[in-house]
């Protein structure tokens, strides 16, 4: 019994890694959230002293 639940939960566990893998490159890919990632990709390198007018004491 242990072992054919073992099977069971090992196989619907691959089904469901795999089906949340194509989920996230389809999301990842799409087209629609290119904007949206361009603008994340350049956040680290918005300079925050232009946007609030503060200065860093570094």
């Amino acid at each position: 019994m242990y072992e054919f639940l073992a099977q069971i939960a090992q196989t619907w566990g691959l089904i469901a890694f795999v089906i949340a893998f194509i989920l996230v490159l389809i999301y990842a890919l799409a087209p629609s959230k290119k904007n949206e990632f361009e603008h994340a990709r350049k956040i680290p390198l918005d300079d925050d002293d232009e946007q609030t007018g503060s200065v860093r004491n570094v």
